[in-house]
């Protein structure tokens, strides 16, 4: 299924290319794209994803492409936005504030996760089906430690990152990140250090963020009303599931609505809440303990089960096996394809 969704590219994206020496007409050229889309800006998402797709092309090296553009990409020409996660309080609320900003920016999201000594963080497509190219995946990732970088205006460095796909010269990538970073990953993740959360931001701006909060908010509330409800929910559940168990009425509140009235649009769309949970924590399940670095009882917690017996016993239901065995029969699975 083809996504309809429209992407608004910022011009310092153009702005960024051009300074590394590459064209802008050249990138649309190679993305067989109408030159018009560097001044409208406005695309589709398989425009979106070939104009990643044409600068990785043209750079040659995938890593090259994404430490040169993440670099170069100036704080002065990120959009409101993500201008307003650059003025945040901490690196903490930073990426709260870019996971939320990311509702407006399809086909990316992001889900932040807190346990122990780190911060993980994993990059979701809307549409699975439909995953974004290896470049823009790394400088998605690449642009949240830059963004920590210039807040507290430390040289911070990642604790893990791991790539789907292969990314080109790894080695560059591991000195920009200041880690071990492993390709072939079951998700595409970055690892930060968990205290670094706690840092103040240098560029902390109050009197900016009054300014632009309330414009971003709208901007988002005007876009959640064109938007499946259902699609809405789900995503907000993947993102509040760790450690316990979303409720309609902490949703609801979400959205800025009761919980009598999202029940009501939910059955319009021909679901309901319940149903969206299950659905939800059954495909977390099946991508976590696809990935052997997760040991179960992580899995459990992750998809908000705090007791392992009922994520075992749910699991047996969903899939007619235990977690332990279904793992052993994919992973090997895999290993044979």
């Amino acid at each position: 299924m083809k996504s309809h969704t429209r992407i608004k590219i910022p011009a310092g994206f153009w702005e960024g290319i051009h300074q590394l020496g590459i064209a802008p007409h050249d990138v649309v050229r190679k993305a067989r794209l109408p030159l018009t889309i560097i001044t409208d800006s406005v695309v589709t998402t398989e425009q979106y994803f070939a104009i990643w797709q044409a600068y990785s092309d043209l750079i040659e090296d995938t890593a090259k492409g994404i430490t040169k553009l993440t670099t170069a990409f100036k704080t002065a020409h990120y959009p409101p936005p993500v201008l307003a996660t650059y003025h945040a309080r901490n690196y903490r609320d930073a990426l709260k504030r870019m996971a939320r900003y990311k509702q407006m920016c399809p086909p990316e999201s992001l889900r932040i996760t807190e346990r122990g000594k780190n911060c993980t963080i994993e990059l979701d497509w809307l549409s699975p089906e439909q995953p974004g190219p290896p470049m823009l995946v790394g400088i998605t990732l690449a642009f949240l430690l830059e963004l920590g970088r210039r807040g507290t205006g430390q040289p911070l460095t990642a604790k893990f990152v791991g790539f789907t796909h292969s990314m080109g010269d790894i080695q560059a990538l591991e000195v920009y990140f200041g880690c071990h970073i492993q390709i072939g990953a079951n998700c595409n993740r970055l690892t930060l250090h968990r205290r670094d959360l706690d840092l103040p931001f240098v560029s902390y701006n109050e009197e900016l963020l009054e300014v632009l909060s309330p414009v971003v908010d709208k901007s988002l509330d005007e876009q959640q009303r064109s938007r499946s409800i259902t699609e809405m929910v789900k995503w907000m559940m993947k993102r509040s599931l760790t450690g316990g168990c979303p409720n309609i009425q902490t949703v609801a509140s979400e959205f800025g609505m009761s919980h009598r009235t999202l029940q009501r649009r939910l059955t319009d769309e021909g679901t309901n809440f319940q149903h969206l949970l299950t659905q939800v924590r059954h495909e977390l399940a099946r991508k976590y303990l696809a990935d052997p670095s997760f040991d179960i009882k992580e899995v459990a917690f992750m998809v908000g089960y705090e007791d392992q017996n009922s994520f075992y016993r749910a699991f047996r239901i969903w899939e007619g096996d235990t977690p332990l065995n279904w793992r052993t029969e994919h992973l090997g699975m895999n290993l044979i394809n």
